[in-house]
């Protein structure tokens, strides 16, 4: 390996298989490795034999489940909105041409102990049992404004600089209860927790949109899609006498090159830890129950409705997106850690699914980098897509155009 690369990337992860199709097809050369044996990362998918190697230290697993190879597992599931920022890398980066997505079926939330269908226009606020008639009317009013808000139209605006107003003010205006606003937060603007609440409503109005756009783009009952199929050594990083990336060593050959891109676990001494992600994963015979027996889906669980920090999330998906044999399907119950109990903790997500035929739990740790780039040439991932397109920016001095043909990530429905 005596040739020079542009760029590293260490890890098969998401972000990382995004940031190197980026680099490579702004011109630059990329080699792109991995220490294990799989693509994927964290983020891999696996196998039924797979599955039952990394949880029960065993490659037997029972033979009711059916075929190994029917499985297709996400070690963290990767639901995307349709006409969201992560489907235009993807495009952008032609991934496109190699990953099929299908809508996702529902998108619900759990209030005061039940599960229901998450209203996102005006017209389905009105048919919610989420509220009551006269919050119906006040809950449409606020829908209305949101879906004609054009941020270059003052005339839309209703006065409001919404840059300014938070998004608490902005709701106290329609009156609304803390029930539809706790929906509204956390099952349409999909914020995590109600830190937003103090922030500029700007945000959460531009949430919103990018959700009811996502769901009229398939006309499905979410506005999610899901690809199909789901998606050795370790590499050593070499450091000049400045400290500044040079090479990537394994097996002995060293490949040089000028960045490396990487996600944590290869630099650990250049990160800290941020936080901790609980997780069940759940093989079932049956949809979950009360979600109008969809074979993919979302539940978002409000922080508030658990009496936690942060919200808590069920997906499921199914045979439907070749994630299991048929008549099977995955579920993953996932929450921000508050503790070190993941069954406990897990347990009201965990109950939403009725029986499961096999359950595993699991922790994982966050972490954000703590290097200076510009130093050293190291780029470490973190957790969103933001993050891809800011390391993008640094490497490589650009501003990623995104205005792509959202069309060809075409989505199958039944």
């Amino acid at each position: 390996m005596d040739e020079e690369y542009d760029v590293i990337v260490l890890g098969t992860g998401l972000k990382e298989c995004i940031l190197s199709g980026l680099l490579s097809v702004d011109g630059l050369k990329v080699l792109h490795m991995d220490r294990n044996d799989y693509y994927g990362g964290e983020s891999t998918s696996l196998n039924l034999i797979q599955l039952w190697k990394k949880f029960r230290n065993d490659d037997k697993p029972p033979a009711h489940l059916g075929s190994s190879r029917d499985y297709n597992v996400d070690m963290i599931p990767k639901f995307m909105m349709a006409n969201g920022t992560l489907v235009r890398v993807l495009i952008h980066t032609d991934v496109t041409k190699y990953l099929y997505f299908k809508a996702v079926d529902g998108s619900f939330v759990y209030n005061k102990g039940k599960v229901h269908k998450v209203p996102a226009t005006d017209m389905e606020a009105l048919k919610s049992p989420l509220m009551g008639i006269f919050e119906k009317r006040r809950a449409r009013k606020f829908f209305i404004y949101v879906q004609d808000y054009d941020e270059s139209d003052p005339k839309t605006h209703e006065g409001l600089d919404l840059t300014r107003v938070t998004t608490k003010e902005l709701i106290a205006k329609y009156g609304l209860d803390d029930n539809t606003i706790d929906f509204i937060g956390h099952a349409l603007a999909l914020h995590r927790d109600d830190r937003y609440l103090n922030e500029p409503a700007l945000d959460t109005v531009k949430r919103m949109k990018l959700y009811a756009e996502s769901l009229a783009r398939f006309q499905g009952g979410s506005p999610y899609i899901y690809p199909l199929y789901g998606l050795g050594e370790l590499p050593q990083v070499e450091f000049d006498e400045e400290g500044k990336v040079c090479g990537v060593t394994s097996e002995g050959e060293t490949a040089r090159c000028k960045k490396v891109v990487c996600d944590p676990s290869y630099l650990p001494n250049k990160v800290r830890k941020i936080g901790k992600v609980a997780r069940a994963i759940c093989i079932m015979s049956h949809p979950i129950p009360n979600t109008n027996d969809s074979h993919s889906v979302q539940v978002i669980l409000p922080q508030k409705q658990l009496g936690r920090k942060s919200d808590m999330y069920v997906f499921c998906c199914s045979y439907s997106h070749n994630v299991a044999p048929t008549g099977k399907f995955i579920a993953f119950v996932s929450a921000e850690a508050e503790t070190d109990n993941p069954e406990l903790e897990l347990r009201p997500g965990v109950d939403l699914l009725g029986p499961v035929d096999e359950i595993f739990y699991d922790t994982y740790d966050r972490y954000e980098p703590v290097n200076e780039p510009s130093l050293d040439n190291c780029f470490i991932s973190t957790s969103t897509v933001l993050d891809v397109l800011n390391m993008y920016t640094m490497i490589t001095g650009k501003v990623l155009d995104l205005s792509v043909d959202l069309s060809a990530a075409s989505a199958a429905q039944e």
